[in-house]
């Protein structure tokens, strides 16, 4: 997906739900190029729903999604998004964990 091609609706959408939030906020207090395996956000969630909610963050166009054999690496689209949407992951990033 080009950074063109990501849509607002999708994005907002995407960040609707606390689960993806999460995974986002992390990412974006993150190291600039951090890829983190899917299972190291700590989210209480089977794998099927966690697998849903980073195919939800990947379509959405806000995070690339790399197969590693038994694991998943998942890096935040950092330079792509804050292009589209200056200011967002700011946003996201100050976001509290209440």
């Amino acid at each position: 997906m080009e950074p063109g091609d990501i849509e607002l609706g999708a994005v907002l959408s995407a960040l609707a739900d606390p689960n993806r939030r999460r995974v986002v906020r992390d990412l974006v207090n993150g190291a600039d190029d951090n890829e983190r395996s899917c299972t190291s956000f700590g989210l209480d969630l089977s794998k099927s729903a966690r697998s849903h909610h980073f195919k939800v963050l990947r379509e959405a166009g806000l995070v690339r999604q790399v197969d590693r054999g038994n694991r998943s690496g998942v890096t935040l689209r950092r330079d792509d998004v804050e292009r589209r949407f200056p200011g967002l992951l700011a946003l996201i990033g100050n976001e509290s964990d209440d």
